[in-house]
């Protein structure tokens, strides 16, 4: 069945570094769109950073332009979210998805959490 695990998520101080990783089985990685989204407490989810089929292209959030990189290794089954610079606000539970388009989604990870905070 399909399934994407989220994981690299934890506690960092503002400034600071994380990866997360996203990896999938039960479907061929380079046929899809892998989408990162994010999610606060009362708030909907919103779109992060999306890599196209193949990582033809990718893109971001005004919020994260400059700070997040996305990729893939389709050999690894795994789509990874680079963050730098972290700030507060980017505190939320991170999931991968299959898709970009949050309304198109039918599988998505359990999250991970990132939480920057001092």
């Amino acid at each position: 069945q399909v399934q994407l695990v989220e994981s690299g998520g934890g506690l960092v101080q503002p400034g600071g570094s994380l990866r997360l990783s996203c990896t999938a089985s039960g479907f061929t990685l380079d046929y899809y769109a892998i989408g990162w989204f994010r999610q606060v407490p009362g708030k909907e989810r919103e779109g992060v950073s999306c890599s196209s089929s193949r990582g033809g292209s990718t893109s971001y959030a005004d919020s994260v332009k400059g700070r997040f990189t996305i990729s893939r290794d389709d050999a690894k089954h795994t789509v990874y979210l680079q963050m730098n610079s972290l700030k507060p606000e980017d505190t939320a539970v991170y999931y991968c998805a299959r898709d970009c388009v949050a309304s198109r989604v039918n599988y998505w990870g359990q999250g991970t959490q990132v939480t920057v905070s001092s």
